[in-house]
């Protein structure tokens, strides 16, 4: 019988190994034309998805492109307080690393046999066990899985539901090799991640393998439609730069400073997410993971689900190899219960965060993690 993953993602990618591992075969249908058709994003905090690559036997290979010391944090109030540092020991266990999400997409995508991805499929729709793509080509399938992200178009499949606004817009800007060219601030950012929480406003810095830092501004409390609004003119970098910082008035220079080194890569992205404790009836032929099924605040859960859910449907249809529908259900049971309490602590942690006194809340939260830590500050 045949399994259709929509979506090279994550998810899609590890319920992929975790099938090839037990035997099964599965063809994944991506829309991108190829592996390098766009850049993946950042980095990515993998504590919980640990388990779905021992699943697919690769905790070997995450260890060895993780970073120990993308765990640092330091936190850090607009007029420059450092409220929280944490600094990680080098021989600290590798809890929550970070990791590329380029480097960690690669690892799966190596792992499964020549042909398995089928690149440049952009999946329309699904009828009677056919696939259908927007080039015009077909394919059969007993088993589809969307693993298509925030925009599933299998979704419709299975629930109307549809991401919706949470009042946050997102600018993410960038430097590059920022130890070479603004050591000052490669040094201020520290090894990992630096975040700036105001009022209604955060700055989120990032460090990266590759030594660019990825910086997010985030706007609370924001319509839909708030950067056409924003006088941010995204077609003019410097002017865009310019701007970003007029929005943050009274923000220590230092910090300021961040964005004005940025290059001229500026995105904005507005944040959603699908309703808290999403489940729909079941139905033999078709089930989803990752975003497609549970899209949350990006606050850290959403990599580490989308995993978790490949692996753990891998290990439900490699145990009922000839009853998919049993294998989707039993799936479904556990993802619904598990995706619903990380969907609920996220929302809580994004309403932290979209608090006026953001600050101290986050404080707050952090310090029974770090309050036994010979390392924090």
């Amino acid at each position: 019988m045949t399994i259709a993953i929509v979506g090279a993602g994550l998810g899609g990618l590890a319920l992929a190994r975790v099938l090839h591992v037990n035997g099964i075969d599965a063809v994944l249908h991506e829309r991108e034309p190829s592996r390098d058709a766009r850049g993946q994003g950042g980095m990515l905090d993998i504590h919980s998805g640990q388990r779905a690559l021992r699943e697919a036997g690769l905790i070997d290979e995450f260890h060895a492109i993780a970073r120990s010391e993308g765990q640092d944090m330091r936190l850090l109030e607009p007029d420059g307080t450092l409220l929280l540092q944490e600094d990680t020991p080098d021989d600290a266990p590798l809890e929550r690393p970070e990791v590329d999400r380029a480097d960690l997409r690669d690892l799966l995508l190596d792992s499964l046999p020549a042909g398995a991805v089928r690149w440049g499929r952009a999946f329309e729709s699904a009828d009677n066990g056919v696939l259908h793509f927007a080039d015009g080509s077909t394919a059969t399938y007993d088993l589809l899985v969307g693993a298509d992200g925030a925009n599933s178009r299998v979704r419709a499949l299975l629930t109307d539901a549809r991401p919706a606004h949470i009042g946050q817009n997102v600018v993410e800007v960038g430097i590059p090799d920022v130890d070479r060219t603004h050591p000052d601030l490669a040094a201020m950012v520290g090894r990992g991640n630096y975040w700036v929480l105001g009022d209604g406003i955060s700055l989120a810095a990032q460090r990266n393998r590759d030594g660019r830092v990825r910086i997010g501004i985030s706007f609370y409390n924001t319509a839909e439609n708030w950067f056409d609004t924003s006088g941010i003119p995204f077609d003019d970098p410097p002017a865009a730069r310019a701007r970003l910082i007029e929005l943050l008035p009274g923000w220590d220079p230092r910090i300021t400073a961040l964005i004005a080194a940025c290059d001229d890569t500026v995105v904005p992205r507005s944040i959603t997410t699908l309703p808290v404790g999403l489940t729909w009836p079941p139905k033999p032929d078709v089930t989803l993971i990752g975003d497609a099924a549970h899209l949350m605040p990006p606050v850290g859960e959403g990599a580490n689900m989308a995993l978790l859910d490949g692996a753990l449907l891998g290990l439900a249809l490699a145990e009922h190899p000839d009853d998919f529908p049993a294998a989707a259900r039993e799936y479904e049971r556990e993802m619904f219960e598990r995706t619903s309490a990380a969907a609920r602590m996220s929302a809580d942690l994004q309403e932290l965060l979209m608090a006026p006194d953001a600050s101290r809340k986050m404080l707050d939260f952090f310090q029974p993690r770090c309050s036994d830590s010979p390392t924090s500050s």
